[in-house]
């Protein structure tokens, strides 16, 4: 493997744990993310030379300091508040540093994301693109607004953090519970979109669905009785455990209930049911809890057949009841036609696109495409599975809804 191709393998494993801990060390995350790059473009130069360092981890978040504190003190040559600037770079040059501390950052990170000072939707979307690198449009995709949005919010919580010089830390216990739902709604986002990336050519990143499971389970360390961290930690387990069996060899979008069941990963499932087991026991169970759960009985199942479709459907209507979302209702609603046929499902997903809700959103119209097919309602189905096609970005899923269309023109 070449030089470049080392460094390029490292950032991907290894670039938002070292931006983590260069945003403690510098305090700014501006900054500090002009220090990553310029360490990874170092690195390409100077182990073409010396080779690659024995903790290259920590090589590069040095460099990085090190660059960011030259850059300080070329910037006091030009700028007004040269003797803040040349503090600063003092403070930083003085400041120690271990790199045993680098693996609690990215947890230190999201906290200081999710600080109650800072907006709910601005939350979420700034740690998203600081913790897992997203692209602001993979990011509107996941919260269904533009680019555009994305980058303000990102913007007024980097300005908000800035002002309000908000610490760079885990909160104390007494603290942790106003941010715990922040935190959990982020480390679920940054699993969702490796379990089901919104865009690109592949299904599925491992990189975000692993990362996010680390996280819940530095959580759980830090919460060990709180059933909404269980319930997360258990949730992404359980969906985690179904991910080599959700494409084919070619990489083609196989649903559940064509899924190989012996690919999935006994062990994960053995622990998302053994924690779903423990969250349900305080009987202070919320969304997630109710989730795994669901994730819990169809993990139990030998088969499609075999699942225990009246128990989900009751499981949906409680999440609904907790949470009332037009995503949880459609989810409901292909639950429903599986217990009770696919007219009973379509009636639910028009019920929802008729309230003008989810009308962006792929798989509402795949669902609705899925159930009139069952149905014998050929023109509605390709109508519905257009709709689904022109607004998916996930090449495997294009791929399969043109299956399923051209399977439509075959049956006229």
């Amino acid at each position: 493997m070449t030089i470049k191709a080392q460094v390029e393998a490292i950032y991907r494993s290894e670039s938002r744990r070292i931006l983590a801990t260069l945003i403690r060390l510098l305090g700014d995350f501006d900054l500090a993310e002009e220090a990553l790059h310029e360490a990874f473009f170092v690195a390409v130069e100077r182990w073409q030379q010396d080779g690659v360092p024995a903790n290259p981890r920590a090589w590069l978040v040095s460099t990085g300091r090190f660059k960011a504190i030259d850059r300080l003190r070329r910037q006091a040559r030009f700028a007004a508040s040269q003797a803040v600037l040349l503090a600063q770079a003092e403070e930083l040059e003085e400041a120690q540093w271990s790199d045993d501390e680098v693996e609690d950052d990215r947890l230190r990170l999201i906290f200081t994301c999710c600080h109650p000072a800072l907006a709910a939707d601005a939350q979420a979307a700034l740690t998203l693109r600081e913790i897992c690198d997203l692209t602001t449009e993979e990011i509107a995709r996941a919260f269904l607004v533009t680019p555009a949005t994305i980058a303000q919010r990102i913007v007024r919580a980097k300005g908000k953090i800035r002002e309000a010089k908000i610490p760079y830390q885990v909160p104390s216990l007494a603290e942790l519970s106003e941010r715990l739902d922040s935190v959990l709604q982020v480390i679920y986002l940054v699993f969702n979109e490796g379990y089901s990336a919104s865009m690109g050519t592949d299904l599925t990143r491992e990189d975000l669905t692993r990362e996010a499971i680390r996280l819940g389970r530095l959580l759980l360390e830090l919460l060990p009785a709180e059933p909404e961290v269980m319930g997360l930690l258990a949730l992404m387990l359980l969906h985690e455990s179904r991910r080599p069996a959700r494409t084919s060899t070619s990489g083609e979008l196989v649903l559940l209930d064509e899924q190989d069941r012996s690919q999935w990963d006994a062990s994960l499932i053995a622990e998302g049911c053994a924690q779903v087991e423990k969250a349900l026991t305080t009987r202070r169970f919320g969304p997630y809890c109710l989730q795994a759960a669901i994730a819990a009985v169809h993990a139990e199942a030998q088969s499609a057949a075999d699942t225990d479709w009246p128990q989900i459907v009751g499981l949906y209507d409680v999440l609904l009841r907790a949470v009332p979302s037009p995503v949880i209702e459609l989810n409901r609603a292909v639950a429903l036609a599986m217990r009770d046929g696919p007219l009973a499902g379509l009636q639910q997903v028009d019920r929802i696109l008729n309230r003008g809700e989810l009308l962006d959103y792929h798989l509402a119209y795949s669902a609705r495409g899925e159930f009139c097919r069952q149905l014998g309602r050929v023109q509605e189905a390709r109508v519905a599975y257009e709709k689904a096609l022109a607004l998916t970005q996930q090449v495997p899923e294009k791929r399969f809804i043109e299956r399923r269309l051209a399977e439509l023109c075959q049956s006229e």
